[in-house]
């Protein structure tokens, strides 16, 4: 099992899909579902979608640093 999946009971909108969504990953303080995960890591950079994928990935903003 993958540590980095979190199942969460309330649900989460995926920033792919923006549909809600019980598991899926973190990164910084973005939310991604299993489903658009798993077809984001299939999706070859030959494929029209990865240019979507891509695009809706630069909404991820870097947290912070604060020291």
């Amino acid at each position: 099992m993958n540590s980095n999946r979190i199942p969460n009971s309330k649900g989460e909108t995926c920033i792919i899909c923006d549909m809600e969504k019980n598991a899926g990953i973190h990164l910084y303080t973005s939310f991604i579902c299993v489903d658009c995960e798993k077809e984001m890591t299939r999706t070859k950079p030959s494929d029209p979608k990865y240019s979507y994928f891509l695009e809706k990935l630069r909404r991820i903003k870097n947290p912070p640093l604060y020291s």
